[in-house]
């Protein structure tokens, strides 16, 4: 088992991604170590988003990686790896668990988990890659002015053991890093578009342009999707530039 081999555990951390980066600066780290906490003072979400959680109540952690020889160009496939990860842990306890574009996890219309992923690039292959993840488990209240966050306690209506989940996510996540690792590339691919929330539905959506009926029919390795309008033309975005309504 990669993921999960070391485990730092700090009761209460600013950021798990920013003690993981510390960690690389200082010296060799091992492929799959986490860090993990019970409590981030200053967690971080995609941008300016910051990430909510009661101490003690959810799973956050962070990933180091190597992922070796992949290309800059392909390293939306560490996300696709991640996600689908995640999905397979959360599906054993209910079901409709989507993955919203680019890897936030949804159960039905509401998000669960998701993720900050940084990597560092050399030349044109990855270097490394730190994945911060956050999965809601235990908390039951939400005050940070998210409209739709749920958690494992909410949808089943009972605490589940936090450790236990632990463990199971990493194994999950480990499951499919070994995919890519063995060039089973084209499947998990497969699997993340069709796993998609929304994708191949007709929607709403809001660019630059503003608004309009659209429907997902792929996303690129570069991460980069690919939305059909009513007149059957396609457009592809990087993330920010296009928004579900």
């Amino acid at each position: 088992m990669t993921i999960g081999s070391k485990k730092i555990f700090i009761d209460r951390l600013p950021s798990t991604n920013s003690y993981a980066a510390s960690l690389l600066r200082k010296g060799k780290v091992q492929d799959g170590t986490i860090v993990h906490t019970g409590f981030q003072t200053a967690g971080r979400g995609q941008g300016t988003n910051k990430w909510e959680s009661e101490p003690g109540k959810n799973l956050l952690f962070s990933i180091i990686l190597f992922p070796g020889s992949l290309k800059a160009e392909r390293q939306f496939l560490i996300s696709k790896v991640l996600s689908l990860g995640i999905m397979d842990f959360l599906s054993t306890f209910v079901d409709d668990v989507t993955i919203k574009w680019p890897n936030d996890i949804y159960v039905r219309s509401d998000k669960i988990a998701g993720m900050l992923i940084e990597n560092a690039i050399t030349r044109d292959e990855i270097e490394h890659t730190i994945a911060g993840i956050g999965i809601n488990i235990n908390q039951a209240i939400f005050r940070g002015g998210a409209p739709n966050a749920t958690s494992l306690r909410l949808l089943t209506g009972k605490d589940q053991d936090l450790s236990g989940c632990f463990n199971k996510t990493l194994s999950a996540i480990d499951l499919r890093y070994r995919q890519l690792h063995f060039e089973k590339r084209s499947k998990f691919s497969e699997e993340y578009l069709s796993s998609l929330y929304m994708y191949n539905k007709w929607a709403e959506f809001s660019d630059a342009h503003g608004i309009f009926e659209g429907r997902i029919i792929s996303v690129a390795d570069s991460g980069r999707i690919q939305i059909e309008d009513r007149k059957s033309r396609i457009y592809e975005y990087g993330h920010g530039e296009v928004e579900f309504l």
